[in-house]
């Protein structure tokens, strides 16, 4: 039976909150999602008690309309996936390397370039044998639980360089995801675009507003009440 994977520990990141460029990258496996084929829905006490103290977040996330996206680049994060933890992989194979299973990496004495593996997709509950190929890699991207181009509209257009870079290789923004559902979902918010595994949705919102507090970025009114009509159902 495969181990459940960590949660994310919900007390320590409201204890740790850091300000808009400040912010701390925290490590890789920390941040691994549940199972996929879980009902992460209603799914134990601990996990109700994680999804209540993400409300308790959501409700000091403030409120204001989406701003222009005049000057949005993707560039202005980070140009490609880089290794802001310094072990020598970049962020894109350190992600397939914590989200897949039965990894194989290129190079058996240097695990990093991940060359193939089991995912089972949170986003759409599905399965998805991924092998790294200029026609393959694709179909297994690296998700922004908060797209850059949605963060930009609310807030980080006025970050400084450090806190941008940190935000588009922070583990706890970013999950393996199919490729097409990533896709579709393009920089849309809660109110605007949900996983269409309905198990996975408080998991998701959750991430979201914990990413959204830990940045001090905001939240559109429909995308805030998004966000808390469905975790209030997870409690």
């Amino acid at each position: 039976m495969r181990l459940l994977r960590r949660t994310i520990s919900f007390a320590l990141i409201a204890s740790s909150l850091a300000l808009t460029g400040c912010s701390t990258l925290d490590s890789i496996e920390q941040y691994r999602v549940p199972d996929a084929q879980a009902d992460t829905t209603h799914d134990g006490a601990a996990q109700r008690a994680s999804y209540t103290d993400s409300l308790e977040l959501l409700a000091k996330i403030d409120v204001k309309g989406r701003a222009p996206k005049t000057g949005y680049e993707r560039e202005k994060f980070s140009k490609g996936w880089k290794d802001p933890d310094h072990n020598g992989c970049d962020a894109r194979n350190d992600i397939l390397a914590r989200d897949l299973e039965d990894v194989k990496y290129k190079s058996a004495s240097r695990p990093c370039v991940v060359l193939s593996g089991t995912f089972h997709d949170p986003y759409t509950n599905t399965t998805i044998n991924f092998v790294r190929g200029q026609s393959t890699s694709t179909a297994v991207q690296i998700d922004h639980v908060v797209a850059l181009s949605d963060a930009w509209q609310k807030g980080a257009q006025h970050w400084d360089k450090e806190a941008r870079f940190e935000f588009a290789n922070d583990p706890l923004n970013l999950m393996a995801s199919d490729g097409p559902t990533n896709a579709a979902k393009g920089d849309k918010d809660a109110a605007s675009w949900l996983p269409p595994n309905k198990r996975f949705r408080c998991e998701y919102v959750s991430r979201q507003t914990q990413v959204k507090a830990k940045y001090g970025a905001w939240m559109t009114k429909g995308e805030h009440d998004a966000i808390e009509r469905i975790l209030k159902n997870c409690v």
